[in-house]
């Protein structure tokens, strides 16, 4: 029986596992058995082959012909002693085929650092604990616990799915995204299986957990990318245009040497000076070891953005890293320390805000304590979003012994909802536990919870929930509303989220980092315009914006997603010249309306994102951002750059490094291009006016092998 026939049971029997995990011992055993979860790389070019290609390139080829060249004067005309000019041109070629070759394992090196620097992690059981692992470390049997914007790091079978949907994209080539479940299936395609997840696909919603049964080149996507993989990597669009100016100035050099050769046969002058001379040109004009210098470049540069937390997927990025004119960023965990502590509640009969929730607030504190999707790692550590931890922490703390029920089912949270439900099955029946934005979750509450019980939701209330959120907001805090209701078992799903009973608002801090202050200020003495774009209120976004420095003046410009929805294109074309410039209330589909936007007006933008539907901005951005910490494996697939520390600072630090180097290459090939008109020079007078050489062949070599390649 395949395993998306059987039952979890028979699962767990077949695997020899069980739903607390494999023990240490185990996956030890097995990981040496079965191998890391990684696809193995395939044949790769031997350094010797490498070596001998340093050889055979365009520049190379052209120094043999001249060199060959020299030897067959030196065969007509032995007293013109051109042995000595040939052998001087092989040293050329042989010196610099090495210094390329060096170039490249150098830079091969580097990327191969940059790599390591980030490996995947997972969430892995391990006897009933939650431990955090890389993804090589992934083991047939191993329980596996996976979240929206995960991508699934091995095959596996699902254990328990709230809401999961998946994107197979990358087996099947369909973008829509598929649900998925745990029972048993019998479809006779692997790809169609309702119960499975494949490797390399994305989570793109909801919670699960999942039992692994292939790893590696085990998987349906390892099969694929070993019959597919190629053995060399394709060159980055950088390279590829240094390689074609190459091509171009090795073939003018070539033309123009023939053009005078025959200017010279047209003048009468002796042939050996003619063919003295076309060697001249070719060895004055060609730039040796410009493709591998300005690769070791970019790489180098890459390794020192790396030091300061800045990682990058894609070499081309560095250049372009120091033309960013703006930058996109979010506020959360990049701007602020993604460390949130509860600064104020709200309980309906209670009197107005107040610090810290009562024990009395039994049904608030319930919904504080079981509507989140958090891990213990142990007693004091608890892995998930950061708003769920420190909901829980207040909760803790005001009712240590509050009841945790067991969650049943869970309607996910996402952009557009903006808000999250669990399911649990309480004493008496189920309970339904709502958390979210207050204005998505108060328009569903028909009833207040007071101290009495519950009552009817009068416009008094209402009116007075909506002035103790704007207070809270007007703080800068980030606002939650919390709420209830008891279901029957028969309630369609579809309607669980009606009906509910409002229980309180939780006002949040999220403390800005104290280096953002400086970022911000080096921005705008760079002419780099910084625009926050933000899921939250619009007063929460400016209060920061005005801690941080991002707004000085009393009248910034701050657009809600609402708003942004009304605006034509050519509307927010204008809006986005505004000197200082808030979006908060927006969709991620917004946001990738606004890097369009900005990118039609000529701006090179730079755009931060973590979750999954950031994953489109930061596609459509010259440079996308991924947040290394709490970023989806979606967005950091998706971006051209990853924030080790998630800090809006490294990546003003980034840009440093990246105008530094776009500087250098630019000042290199300045250089090689302009350095051959003072070679080439002489060679004119000697042609057309019978001057006497002021530079030899033999000196030109020896300028370019002292200048251009041991200056670089």
């Amino acid at each position: 029986m395949k395993i998306y026939n059987l039952t979890l049971e028979e699962c767990f029997k077949s695997l020899r596992s069980r739903p607390q995990g494999l023990d240490a011992q185990e996956a030890g055993r097995r990981l040496q058995e079965f191998g890391p979860n990684e696809i193995p790389l395939g044949s790769r070019t031997s350094l010797a082959r490498r070596f001998l290609r340093g050889y055979t390139h365009l520049f190379a080829l052209i120094l043999w012909v001249a060199s060959g060249l020299a030897f067959l004067v030196h065969s007509w005309e032995p007293q013109q002693n051109m042995a000595t000019l040939g052998c001087a041109i092989l040293g050329v070629v042989v010196v610099n085929g090495i210094f390329s070759f060096w170039q490249e394992y150098r830079a091969e090196k580097a990327i191969a650092a940059l790599r390591n620097l980030l490996p995947r992690k997972v969430k892995l059981l391990r006897a009933g604990h939650v431990l955090q692992a890389n993804a090589a470390e992934i083991v047939p049997g191993d329980v596996i616990q996976i979240s929206a914007g995960d991508q699934i790091p091995a095959d596996c079978r699902l254990i328990t799915a709230f809401g999961v949907r998946v994107n197979n994209a990358t087996i099947t080539g369909e973008s829509l995204p598929h649900s998925r479940d745990t029972a048993p299936c019998h479809d006779a395609s692997p790809l169609r299986h309702r119960n499975l997840l494949l490797a390399g696909t994305w989570l793109i919603s909801g919670e699960a957990t999942a039992l692994v049964f292939a790893t590696g080149s085990h998987t349906e996507f390892g099969r694929i990318a070993v019959l597919t993989q190629s053995a060399n990597e394709p060159m980055t669009p950088l390279q590829y245009e240094i390689a074609r100016l190459s091509r171009i100035i090795a073939w003018i050099s070539l033309a123009i040497a023939v053009l005078f050769f025959g200017v010279g046969e047209a003048l009468g002058l002796p042939r050996w000076q003619n063919l003295v001379f076309a060697i001249g040109i070719l060895v004055a004009n060609v730039p040796e070891g410009l493709l591998p210098t300005v690769t070791l470049a970019l790489a180098m540069g890459s390794q020192r953005m790396a030091r300061r937390n800045a990682l990058i997927r894609h070499l081309p990025a560095v250049e372009t890293l120091g033309s960013t004119t703006v930058i996109c960023t979010d506020k959360t965990g990049t701007l602020t320390e993604n460390a949130l502590v509860v600064r104020e509640v709200f309980i309906p009969g209670q009197g107005g805000t107040q610090n810290t929730a009562p024990a009395t607030a039994l049904r608030f504190l319930e919904c504080a304590r079981n509507c989140q999707n958090l891990q213990e790692l142990d007693a004091h550590t608890l892995l998930g979003d950061p708003t769920e931890i420190a909901l829980v922490h207040m909760a803790k703390a005001a009712a240590p012994d509050a009841a945790e029920y067991p969650r049943i089912d869970e309607i996910s949270f996402d952009s557009e909802r903006k808000r999250v439900s669990t399911l649990h099955r309480v004493q008496g029946g189920l309970r339904l536990y709502t958390k979210g934005a207050p204005e998505a979750v108060l328009p569903l509450c028909n009833a207040v919870e007071t101290p009495s019980g519950p009552e009817a939701m009068a416009a008094a209330k209402r009116r007075k929930i909506e002035y103790a959120h704007q207070t809270m907001t007007k703080k800068g805090l980030r606002v939650l509303a919390l709420a209830f209701r008891s279901v029957e078992a028969a309630t369609p799903r579809d309607t669980l989220e009606h009906g509910l009973v409002f229980t309180g608002l939780v006002g949040l801090e999220d403390p800005f980092r104290p280096e953002v202050p400086e970022a911000i200020r080096k921005c705008r003495s760079a002419g780099i315009k910084v625009i926050m774009v933000t899921g939250d209120h619009p007063e929460t976004a400016l209060v920061l914006a005005k801690q941080i420095g991002l707004v000085v003046s009393e009248t910034p410009s701050t657009i809600t997603g609402p708003e942004l929805q009304l605006l034509s294109p050519a509307q927010l074309q204008l809006a986005l010249d505004a000197p200082e410039l808030i979006f908060a209330r927006v969709a991620p589909e917004q946001k990738m309306q606004i890097v369009d936007v900005l990118k039609r007006k000529g701006h090179v933008v730079a755009v931060t994102g973590d979750g999954v539907n950031d994953a489109p901005a930061l596609k459509h951005a010259h440079i996308g951002i991924a947040m290394g910490r709490t970023g989806t494996d979606v967005a950091r697939e998706s971006s051209d750059m990853i924030l080790l520390d998630d800090n809006f600072a490294s990546i003003v630090g980034a840009i440093e490094e990246g105008r530094a180097i776009f500087s250098n290459v630019r000042k290199f090939l300045t250089y090689v291009l302009t350095s051959n008109v003072p070679e080439f020079v002489p060679y004119m007078g000697f042609a057309l006016f019978q001057l006497p050489l002021a530079l030899t062949i033999l000196q030109i070599l020896a300028v370019d092998l002292g200048t251009d390649l041991n200056g670089t």
